[in-house]
C-alpha cells in the first residue's frame, strides 16, 4: 500500500522509467516520420504547450514584488549563470582524458547551463521555511553549446522565439484575462507540463534506440551518477559556506533559498531546448542522459537535507532574536 502511495507521489519519475522502457521496446512509433510525427508534435506543438502552461502559471505580481530581493538574486543568479557552468567547463576538461562517454560530459556542461526549477527548488524552500529565489531563464545555453549543435544559430534562435518566447507571452496575456478563475480553480499546470515532457523524452530516446550506432556503456553512466551526487553535494555546500559568513548579510531563510535555487537545475526548461539546440542530432539521447539523471537526485537529496537545514535555520532564526537588545 505504502508502495503504491510513493509511487503515485512519484509518478513522473515512473514515468521517465517508462518513457525510456518504452522507447526501447518499440522506437520506431516515436522516431521522426513515424505515427507520432515528433518533428511536428514535438518540436513545436509540445514546447510550445509546456511554456504557454508556464505563461499561465506564472504570478507576475509575485516576480515583481520578489525582484526587492536584488542582493540575494543577484547572489543565485551569478552562482547559477557564470559560477556554475564555468566551475564545470573546468572540470570537464579534466574529465576528458578519461574515457567516460564524451556525448555524456557534453551533457554535463548543459546541466551547468540550466536554470534552477521553480517548481523544486521552491517547494523545497517552502518546506523548511525560508524564503523563494526566482531566477530569470538564462540564455547561456546557446553560449556554452552553440558549437556542438549542427542546427544554425539563427534557425535556434527562432525556433526559441517561436516556441518559447510567444508561447510565455500569450500565456501571460490570457493569465490577465482569467486570473480569478485560475485562482479558484487552481489547474495541474505542473502535472500537465510533467506529462508532456515525458512525451518529449520518450521520442527522444525513439532515436537513440533507432540508431545501431549509439551504444553507452555502464561504466560511464555509473561515473556520471557518482560525479552529479558529488556535484550537488559540493556545491550545496559552496553556497551555505558563502551564505553564511558574518559579513554576507543574508538571513537563514534567504540561505535555505540560496542553497536550493543555486543548485537545482530544471528539466522542464531543459530538455525542450536541448531538443531545439540538437535537433535532428544523433546524440541527443546522450547528451540529455546527465540531466534526466540530476533531476531526481536533486530531489532525493533535497528531501534527505530538508530536516536537517530546517533545525539549524530555526536554531539560528532563536539565536538572532536571543541576540536583539531589549528596548
Amino acid at each position: 500500500m505504502r508502495l503504491l502511495e510513493r509511487m503515485r507521489k512519484e509518478w513522473f519519475m515512473v514515468g521517465i522509467v517508462l518513457a525510456i522502457a518504452g522507447a526501447k521496446l518499440e522506437p520506431s512509433v516515436g522516431v521522426n516520420g513515424g505515427p507520432l510525427k515528433p518533428e511536428i508534435t514535438v518540436s513545436y506543438i509540445a514546447v510550445a504547450t509546456i511554456f504557454f502552461n508556464s505563461g499561465l502559471s506564472l504570478k507576475t505580481e509575485e516576480l515583481t514584488s520578489a525582484l526587492v530581493h536584488i542582493k540575494l538574486h543577484l547572489f543565485i543568479q551569478i552562482f547559477t549563470l557564470a559560477f556554475f557552468p564555468a566551475a564545470i567547463w573546468l572540470f570537464l576538461q579534466l574529465l576528458s582524458i578519461t574515457p567516460i562517454n564524451e556525448w555524456l560530459l557534453k551533457g554535463l556542461q548543459t546541466v551547468g547551463c540550466m536554470p534552477p526549477p521553480v517548481s523544486s527548488a521552491v517547494i523545497l524552500t517552502k518546506a523548511v521555511g525560508g524564503n523563494e529565489g526566482i531566477v530569470i531563464t538564462p540564455l547561456l545555453l546557446l553560449l556554452f553549446l552553440g558549437s556542438s549543435s549542427s542546427v544554425p544559430f539563427t534557425s535556434i534562435f527562432s525556433q526559441l522565439f517561436m516556441t518559447v518566447v510567444v508561447p510565455l507571452i500569450i500565456g501571460q496575456i490570457v493569465r490577465r484575462y482569467i486570473k480569478d478563475w485560475l485562482e479558484r480553480k487552481k489547474p495541474p499546470f505542473g502535472a500537465i507540463s510533467s506529462s508532456v515532457l515525458l512525451m518529449i523524452i520518450y521520442t527522444t530516446f525513439c532515436d537513440t534506440f533507432s540508431n545501431p550506432n549509439i551504444d553507452l556503456d555502464k561504466f560511464s553512466l555509473i561515473l556520471i551518477l557518482f560525479i552529479i551526487f558529488s556535484i550537488q553535494l559540493s556545491f550545496m555546500l559552496l553556497t551555505f559556506i558563502f551564505s553564511t559568513r558574518n559579513n554576507s548579510g543574508f538571513t537563514p531563510a534567504d540561505t535555505v533559498a540560496i542553497i536550493f535555487c543555486s543548485t537545482h537545475k530544471s528539466l522542464t526548461l531543459g530538455i525542450p531546448m536541448l531538443k531545439i539546440v540538437f535537433a535532428g542530432h544523433e546524440h541527443l539521447s546522450l547528451i540529455s542522459v546527465p540531466l534526466l539523471i540530476y533531476h531526481p537526485v536533486q530531489i532525493l537529496l533535497g528531501s534527505v537535507l530538508v530536516p536537517t537545514i530546517k533545525s539549524w535555520m530555526v536554531s539560528r532564526q532563536k539565536g538572532v532574536k536571543l541576540t536583539r537588545p531589549t528596548v
